[in-house]
């Protein structure tokens, strides 16, 4: 089983640039900001070739928000989980009662956990030190998260409070990703909460609750399955304040490492203008996207036909992808969204035959006229498989470029068609074929230049 270790403190202590530091990522949101982390991250720290799971938790403290009682559970049930506890103390500051209530609550329940110091680059030293000795603290290591000072040294001090295991060197998490995109409270943490069964993500009807891109790990049908909650992507997002414009980009790196994407659309909101700005951005990553209708228990029947006669819904950008219709809260319609997500997955990664394509290619050109450029028809002379994420088709023709748009759709209309690739993103690609004799002076035959040198005298000879 491979070990874990929980980061614990009080907001703003360094939890999140620490946990950085160990994964060596930016899996975690640093900013001066108390409380940004809400959820339980996960990471992966490789520590003298042994691989150790790191959980990032949110801040422990007496200050009343929100999300407080949620986020202090979150940390809690991340410490019973783990196997090491780091506590983690701003050593530029005095032990607060937050402090000591959270030491003495560590204490209890009887696991590994050490305490450790960050900020020793801060000129201001507080008595932390010497108060936490007094409280029966044990070993104490100093460390500075953000400048990396004793990240060597608490390293070491892990790999030695381990016995060596035979956990697999693994530097992310294992399975297919599925990326969960959509607006600020569309459900997708409630979706993923009532999906794996677990209350991993704090869900909360206020938008924005989710900051970071959390990754939730799962398996399902005896296959291994990680979701990514991501950030709700605001309309001003590059307008709004850092945080939110770094959710957004995190957001987007989590459809980068997504091997699939999953639209969430609040069906009691409608299809609004940014749920088609979202998709777009999407789209331009080249991964399938599945698109799921949530909340379509607040609507009637009524309600649910004549939001699919409206015109964003009849948009383009729907045309040609899977939509399947859940209600997170009421867990239905999760079967049939699931098996269409393992098929599209599926088919995104098909490699298809050089055979098959040529088949489909030549029926497409002869059930209609191929348009001519400057004079000269398209030739198409043979197509190939390019690769995935987009799924790519390169065809080799006389021209590289200036295809008419209206064709090449024609093409990679007929291609999804033929293929069943809804969802699937796909690229067609025009290559010209190269000139053999491009830059080759001909060579004469040694009778042609005989026959050219007889040429020459007898025209001379005549003049």
């Amino acid at each position: 089983m491979l070990n874990s270790i929980a980061i614990l403190g009080r907001p703003n202590v360094g939890k999140s640039s620490l946990f950085n530091k160990l994964t060596k990522t930016r899996n975690a949101i640093v900013s001066d900001f108390s409380g940004l982390t809400k959820d339980r991250n996960f990471g992966y720290a490789l520590i003298k070739d042994q691989s150790y799971l790191v959980i990032d938790t949110g801040g422990v403290g007496s200050e009343v928000t929100e999300f407080s009682a949620a986020i202090t559970e979150q940390a809690l049930i991340a410490a019973e989980d783990s196997n090491l506890i780091l506590l983690l103390i701003d050593a530029s500051q005095e032990l607060t009662a937050d402090d000591i209530d959270l030491f003495q609550s560590i204490r209890k329940m009887n696991k590994k956990f050490f305490v450790v110091l960050n900020k020793i680059d801060i000129k201001k030293r507080s008595n932390a030190k010497e108060d936490l000795l007094k409280f029966g603290s044990g070993e104490i290591l100093e460390i500075s998260a953000e400048h990396s000072q004793g990240i060597k040294e608490l390293q070491t001090f892990i790999s030695k409070e381990f016995i060596e295991s035979n956990a697999s060197d693994n530097s992310d998490l294992k399975g297919t990703k599925i990326a969960v995109i959509g607006r600020p409270n569309a459900g997708k943490s409630t979706f993923i909460n009532q999906f794996t069964k677990q209350d991993r993500l704090i869900v909360s009807d206020v938008p924005g609750t989710t900051i970071d891109s959390i990754h939730v790990p799962f398996v399902f049908d005896e296959d291994n399955f990680v979701f990514i909650d991501t950030a709700g992507i605001r309309k001003k997002y590059k307008q709004s304040n850092a945080v939110e414009y770094f959710s957004y980009v995190r957001a987007m790196h989590a459809v980068d490492e997504s091997d699939i994407v999953l639209m969430l659309i609040d069906a009691s909101d409608g299809i609004v203008d940014q749920d088609l700005r979202i998709l777009n951005l999407i789209r331009g990553y080249g991964k399938p996207v599945l698109v799921a209708l949530n909340k379509i228990d607040e609507l009637s029947k009524d309600s649910l036909s004549d939001l699919k006669e409206t015109k964003k819904f009849q948009n383009s950008a729907l045309n040609d992808l899977i939509l399947v219709e859940i209600s997170a809260l009421q867990k239905r319609g999760f079967k049939n969204l699931f098996n269409k997500l393992a098929k599209v997955n599926k088919l995104a990664k098909t490699k298809f035959s050089t055979g098959k394509l040529n088949k489909l290619l030549l029926k497409f050109t002869n059930s209609i006229n191929t348009p001519s450029i400057s004079g000269r028809q398209i030739k198409m002379r043979y197509v190939h498989f390019g690769g995935i994420h987009p799924t790519k088709f390169i065809i080799h023709s006389n021209f590289s470029n200036k295809i008419p748009s209206n064709y090449k759709r024609y093409l990679i209309n007929s291609f999804r068609e033929e293929l069943n690739l809804n969802s699937v993103e796909l690229s067609i690609i025009f290559k010209k074929g190269d000139n053999p004799f491009e830059g080759k002076k001909n060579q004469l035959s040694t009778r042609q230049i005989k026959k050219k040198k007889r040429l020459v005298k007898y025209t001379k000879k005549n003049k």
